[in-house]
C-alpha cells in the first residue's frame, strides 16, 4: 500500500508547528498538510514543562502570534494560560484535526528524481514503524531533547538522601512543601521556581556558579492596557507588539555598544530591590558583559522581594561533592537540603535528532550553512523554524512561515519541483550558529549548522532586518537552485519518456 501522501509535513504541534499550520492553510489554501508530533498533546514546551511557577520570559505580545492578539491581563504569562492559548489556536482555526499524534519522526530521505521526502516515524508506545511521503519537510521540533534535561555528572550525586529533579522531569507529586530545597542554577527557570517553591518550602537557597543579568520588570503593560481601550484589539496588539519589538531592538544595541554602561544601569536596579547591605558585587555582578549571555527577567521583582524576606538566599560556590544531607561546597561550607533541582539548562539537539539523507548521501547538518536562518545549503524542499537569543521565540517563526509559504507559491508558479540554497561564494566565511556564551549552547555548537558572513547566509538576531530579508525580498536568487517538474512525453513502447 502506498504511503500517504501531502504536500507539506510539519514536524511539532508547539507553538511554532501550530503557527506553520496556520500561515499554510491561509496562504497556501490549495496544499495539504499533516503535523506530526512526538507526543499525545498540543503546546510543546508549554505542554511538557510542569515545574512550579512556569512563565514565559518574553513578552506575550511578541512571544504571541501575529495573527492572534494576546488578550490576557497579564504581559508576562504563565505556562497554563501559554498553552491554553497554542491550543485554543489551533482549535479554532481547524489546525488540530490535523495532527497526527504519537507519531516521533526519525528519518528523512530525499528522491531528486521523485522529487519526494519519504519520513519514517515511529508511532505508539510500540514504536510501529511506518512512513509518508511529502513535497516539502518543515521542521518544528525546536532545538532540545524533550526526553530529558541537562544534568552534570556531580560527585556524590548518588549519595544525596532525597530526591534529586531536573525542572524538565518535574510531576505533580513532588512534595517540597516545609522542606529545605537547594535549586542549582542560576538561570530563567531557577529564577522562576525560587521564588514560587519560596512560599511553601521551610527554606530555598539557589547554588550559582557565577552570576547572571537579571532585569525586573512589571508583568503587566501599562502602554499596552492603554492602547486596548482606545483601539480594536488587533490594531492595540499590532503597535503594542511593535513598541516592545522596536525597544528590545534598542537595548539589545545599547547593550552591544555601551556594556559597561547598561552593567551599571542592571546591577544598580538589584542593588536598589535588595538594600545596600546586600552583597550584590558577590552574588549579582557576571563576569561577562550584558547579552553575552540570555538575561534572565523578574517579573514584578518577585526573586529579589523572595531574597529580601528571608524565605530564600542565593549562594555562589562550586559543588565539590553530593553528601547525604545535601552538598558540599568547594568553599568548606555545606547546604542542608531535603529536595535538591537541578536545573542546570537543556540537552540541545539539531532538528529534533532528525537523521536525513539525500540521494543516499547522509546529511551531516554541521557541514551545512544557514540560508536566511531557516534552510540549509544543499538540502532540497526543507527548512525549519527557529526564533531568536535577543527577542521571543515566535517573532521569528512568524517570519520565517511567510517566507517557506512564499516559497512554496512562487514553485508552484513557475512549475518547479525542487529548491535548494547552494552556498558556492568562496569569500564567505563561516561562524558558530550562536554566539551566546552560555554553557548549554557551547556543549552543542560543534553540532550545529554553520552561520555565513554576510546576508543571506547570515543570522542578524534582529527583527526588522528579518522582516525586510523574509517578508519583502525577492525569493529567487543565486544562492536558490530551482528544478523544473519534468514534462512527461507520450506513452510509446510501454515506457514514459522525459522531455
Amino acid at each position: 500500500m502506498a504511503a500517504p501522501h501531502f504536500d507539506v509535513l510539519i514536524v511539532g504541534a508547539g507553538l511554532s508547528g501550530i503557527g506553520a499550520g496556520y500561515h499554510l492553510q491561509t496562504k497556501c489554501p490549495d496544499r495539504s498538510y499533516a503535523i506530526l508530533e512526538s507526543r499525545d498533546a498540543i503546546g510543546g514546551t508549554w505542554d511538557l514543562f510542569r515545574y512550579p511557577g512556569i512563565r514565559s520570559d518574553s513578552d506575550m505580545f511578541t512571544l504571541g502570534y501575529s495573527f492572534r492578539p494576546w488578550t490576557e491581563a497579564k504581559s508576562i504569562a504563565d505556562g497554563a494560560s501559554i498553552l491554553n492559548y497554542v491550543r485554543d489556536t489551533a482549535r479554532s482555526n481547524g489546525i488540530d484535526k490535523h495532527i497526527r499524534f504519537n507519531h516521533s519522526v526519525k528519518r528523512a530521505s530525499w528522491s531528486s528524481s521523485d522529487a519526494m521526502w519519504t519520513v519514517e516515524v515511529e508511532r505508539g508506545p510500540e514504536k510501529t514503524v511506518e512512513r509518508l511521503t511529502c513535497g516539502f519537510l518543515f521542521m518544528c521540533s525546536g532545538y532540545y531533547k524533550y526526553d530529558k534535561g541537562y544534568t552534570p555528572d556531580f560527585p556524590g550525586i548518588e549519595n544525596f538522601a532525597g530526591p534529586v529533579i531536573h525542572p524538565q522531569k518535574w510531576t505533580d507529586d513532588i512534595d517540597y512543601a516545609g522542606k529545605k530545597v537547594v535549586v542549582i542554577g542560576s538561570g530563567a527557570t531557577a529564577v522562576t521556581l525560587v521564588p514560587e517553591m519560596a512560599k511553601t518550602a521551610s527554606h530555598v537557597t539557589m547554588l550559582q556558579r557565577s552570576p547572571t543579568y537579571m532585569v525586573a520588570r512589571p508583568d503587566v503593560d501599562a502602554t499596552a492596557d492603554k492602547l486596548r481601550a482606545r483601539f480594536p484589539a488587533k490594531l492595540a496588539y499590532a503597535l503594542t507588539r511593535w513598541k516592545n519589538v522596536l525597544w528590545g531592538t534598542y537595548f539589545y544595541r545599547l547593550c552591544k555598544r555601551k556594556p559597561e554602561h547598561v552593567k551599571n544601569l542592571i546591577i544598580g536596579g538589584v542593588r536598589h530591590a535588595l538594600g545596600p547591605d546586600y552583597d550584590v558585587g558577590t552574588h549579582f555582578t557576571p563576569r561577562y558583559n550584558p547579552w553575552d549571555q540570555r538575561m534572565c527577567l523578574v517579573p514584578n521583582g518577585d526573586f529579589f522581594k523572595s531574597i529580601k524576606s528571608g524565605a530564600s538566599s542565593v549562594v555562589t560556590d562550586q559543588i565539590e561533592t553530593f553528601t547525604g544531607n545535601g552538598i558540599k561546597l568547594r568553599s568548606g561550607n555545606e547546604l542542608d537540603a531535603d529536595v535538591i533541582v537541578t536545573a542546570t539548562g537543556l540537552d540541545l539537539q539539531v532538528l529534533g535528532g532528525l537523521e536525513m539523507t539525500v540521494d543516499g548521501a547522509r546529511i551531516d547538518f554541521a557541514k551545512t550553512m544557514n540560508y536566511k536562518g531557516l534552510m540549509y545549503s544543499g538540502v532540497p524542499n526543507f527548512a525549519s523554524a527557529s526564533g531568536y537569543t535577543n527577542a521571543s521565540w515566535t517573532l521569528k517563526c512568524d517570519l520565517t512561515c511567510e517566507y517557506v509559504c512564499r516559497l512554496l507559491n512562487t514553485m508552484k508558479a513557475n512549475d518547479y519541483a525542487q529548491v535548494t540554497p547552494r552556498q558556492n561564494d568562496p569569500t564567505i566565511t563561516e561562524a558558530p550558529w550562536l554566539d551566546l556564551k552560555s554553557g548549554y549552547v557551547q556543549r552543542a555548537m560543534d553540532k550545529f549548522p554553520r552561520q555565513g558572513s554576510r546576508k543571506p547566509w547570515r543570522l542578524y538576531q534582529n527583527y526588522v532586518l528579518d522582516l525586510l530579508n523574509l517578508r519583502f525580498s525577492p525569493i529567487k536568487g543565486r544562492e536558490l537552485e530551482f528544478v523544473r517538474k519534468p514534462k512527461r512525453q507520450p506513452v510509446r513502447d510501454g515506457a514514459l519518456n522525459p522531455a
